[in-house]
């Protein structure tokens, strides 16, 4: 694990009422004749939230401000927990081993990536996922679940390394929830208790980490 990155979750009472979501870099050029061409900067989506909006009462405050300050402001990472997408599957189905599609078995490899895939007609986004939570992971090989002694996970990287290598051609799929790595997005935190009161939030930024 990175020395930066503490691997401990942001307050979760909290992080259920924040508001954000992924974001694109995208040049869109206009030409004289009113075409325009676009153009992906990134090749990796990346998130952003405002944690502010999940702060209720002073406590949550306090507890936000030992966080940060445990932090050092934009120092360090650490996990943050998606309530909208932080599972293999939808919000509101059952997880199970064969949400996702990880790789076709060679005979010889043991250890795979666990990705979540997004679309599936047109350009299908693949996200590779690097912070499951432990406990969570189920795989299958040719549809048949794992024993969880048959499957280790990294839960650092994302690594999922299985007993036995797949046959060639079996489909590895998993099942998992996983936190999103993020960091403060700001050294400093604005608060104002007297506006606090009168039901103002304050902004308390934070922005994915991409490796």
């Amino acid at each position: 694990m990175p020395a930066d990155f503490h691997d401990v979750r942001f307050p979760l009472d909290v992080a259920l009422g924040a508001t954000g979501g992924p974001e694109w870099r995208t040049d869109v050029v206009t030409l004289g004749s009113g075409a325009e061409h676009r153009n992906a900067r990134w090749g990796r989506s990346r998130r952003r939230y405002n944690a502010g909006y999940g702060v209720k009462t002073l406590d949550a405050l306090h507890a936000v401000l030992a966080f940060f300050e445990e932090r050092r402001g934009r120092l360090f990472g650490f996990r943050w927990h998606d309530r909208l997408d932080g599972r293999s599957c939808a919000p509101q189905q059952q997880l199970g081993a064969g949400d996702q599609w990880l790789a076709h078995g060679d005979g010889a490899a043991r250890t795979f990536q666990l990705v979540k895939r997004y679309g599936t007609h047109f350009s299908p986004y693949v996200r590779r996922i690097g912070k499951p939570v432990a406990g969570s992971v189920v795989v299958a090989v040719a549809g048949a679940p794992l024993p969880p002694a048959a499957v280790s996970v990294d839960a650092a990287t994302g690594l999922v390394t299985l007993a036995a290598a797949p046959p060639p051609g079996a489909d590895v799929t998993a099942g998992f929830s996983f936190d999103v790595p993020v960091r403060f997005d700001t050294d400093a935190l604005d608060i104002d208790l007297a506006a606090f009161a009168a039901g103002v939030i304050p902004a308390i930024p934070l922005v994915e980490i991409i490796d």
